[in-house]
């Protein structure tokens, strides 16, 4: 368990920024789009306004999925950015990707239709199979666990711990 949700990290510097570049920018689209569906920040229709646009396209009820959309956005997009029990974070976004994909935007087009969401889906689906990286609070915590020193470096004889 402590694996699944507290990823050994494999990656070297580089690859770490890469991961904490691409998880701040997911969570923070995430955060938006659920703050937009939760509270109508951003032009968004809240809770009311997007329960009304799930129901016309026959999720229902409404109102209570607008509410489990936006907090699942708005909770994994947080979890993301800070590399916090991140895989959760990227399997309640990419949940939400999936059914925005089915839901509502096929059988569209690609283009102006699904592409947006097919991408974050991906990104988030990235993530979940690679981790957050070392610069991530997971990281931290696994390092912690692991009895390695909050530095980050492992102690002599032991695996490193990241």
């Amino acid at each position: 368990m402590k694996t699944l949700l507290l990823p050994r990290s494999t990656t070297d510097g580089p690859a770490d920024v890469g991961l904490l570049a691409l998880r701040l920018v997911l969570g923070a689209v995430f955060v938006a789009h659920g703050a937009q569906k939760l509270f109508g920040a951003w032009g968004g229709g809240g809770i009311s306004g997007t329960g009304q646009a799930f129901e016309a396209v026959g999720l229902s009820p409404g109102e209570p999925l607008a509410a489990l959309a936006g907090t699942g956005e708005l909770v994994g997009g947080v979890l993301l950015a800070l590399g916090l029990l991140t895989r959760l974070g990227a399997l309640s976004v990419g949940t939400s990707m999936v059914v925005a994909i089915v839901a509502m935007h096929l059988p569209g087009p690609f283009l102006g239709g699904y592409e947006l969401p097919l991408a974050l889906l991906a990104a988030a689906f990235a993530v979940m199979l690679v981790g957050p990286g070392r610069l991530s609070l997971d990281a931290v915590l696994r390092r912690r666990l692991d009895g390695a020193p909050a530095t980050g470096r492992a102690r002599a004889g032991s695996p490193v711990a990241g």
